[in-house]
């Protein structure tokens, strides 16, 4: 592999990170939503999902991000009688956002494109000085 396939390998690296730490900011901002726009149940936390894809044309294996809604943890059920979302028991649904696990992924996703981007810095780095030894 030359320098330029590890600049592509990190700037998919780094683009499904950045996606990842918007998935989580949205969760995080509707942590207390509790119906979505079209009226219809709470919110759901949305997931990032990584892929490795084979590039054909560059032969390089690169990240492929998808977003998905988490349709697997339960909501969170609430005790609010009298409130005008609550059922016959009394009870609302929350969203299935914890916001310390949301927190934490997007440090960890943070991290991962600080790493991404140390990697590149690093390839340009040696770019340069390839060049330099050349003259």
């Amino acid at each position: 592999m030359d320098l330029m396939d590890s600049l592509k390998v990190s700037s998919s690296g780094m683009l499904g990170q950045s996606q990842r730490m918007k998935v989580a900011a949205e969760n995080i901002a509707n942590a207390d939503s509790m119906q979505r726009a079209n009226g219809e149940g709470p919110y759901r936390a949305k997931q990032v999902v990584f892929k490795s894809v084979l590039n054909r044309v560059s032969g390089l294996t690169e990240l492929q991000a998808s977003v998905q809604e988490d349709n697997v943890s339960p909501l969170r059920p609430e005790y609010r009688p009298g409130h005008e979302l609550a059922d016959a028991r009394g009870f609302v649904l929350l969203p299935n956002v914890d916001s310390t696990v949301e927190s934490l992924n997007m440090r960890e996703a943070q991290r991962s494109y600080e790493a991404n981007m140390a990697a590149i810095t690093t390839a340009r780095d040696m770019m340069g000085r390839s060049l330099d030894m050349l003259r």
